[in-house]
């Protein structure tokens, strides 16, 4: 599997331990932003759940079962995280930006980047689900080419911004 991908923009770098100290530095900056629509960080975030996260991330990497990168802009400033995650009719794909780095294409272009690995791991399709009320989310898919196919309950706790409602996105793999 690749450590790293890039589209000459945007390098996503597989995420490691040494990556604890800025990963949780960038979740706890931005941490209203992000609990309004992430269940992970409704109570918070410190090093605790960076190290849980990191080590989650390692054994699942290993066992081919999620992809998680982080996103780093062109200045190698870490803009946030994005993952690649195997599922029963495919593969989905999720991810998260710090505030200060929205609006960017960011997350747009990582999620190509995760779509061509899937096609590479032989993926016949590709899934984003976002909360319906998450209209910056759902721009992610629209732009990729995705066809909205339905939406489905949430599960879990819900961060107060959401809905309870996913919707569902896919992308076939091309002829």
């Amino acid at each position: 599997m690749e450590d790293t991908l890039t589209d000459g923009v945007v390098t996503l770098a597989r995420w490691r331990p040494e990556h604890r100290d800025v990963q949780v530095d960038t979740v706890m900056g931005s941490l209203d932003h992000l609990a309004a629509w992430m269940p992970w960080a409704i109570d918070g975030y410190d090093l605790a759940k960076g190290d849980e996260f990191l080590t989650r991330a390692a054994s699942q990497w290993e066992s081919g079962e999620e992809y998680n990168y982080a996103i780093c802009t062109p200045d190698g400033e870490l803009a946030g995280s994005c993952g690649l995650m195997r599922r029963a009719d495919g593969w989905e794909i999720g991810y998260w930006l710090a505030k200060s780095q929205t609006g960017k294409g960011y997350v747009t272009r990582a999620s190509a980047l995760l779509v061509a690995l899937a096609w590479r791991l032989g993926a016949a399709q590709v899934m984003i689900k976002h909360d319906a009320r998450n209209v910056r989310s759902q721009a992610v898919p629209e732009r990729l080419g995705f066809s909205r196919v339905g939406e489905e309950p949430a599960e879990g706790r819900l961060p107060s911004a959401c809905s309870g409602v996913n919707v569902v996105w896919r992308l076939e793999r091309p002829a």
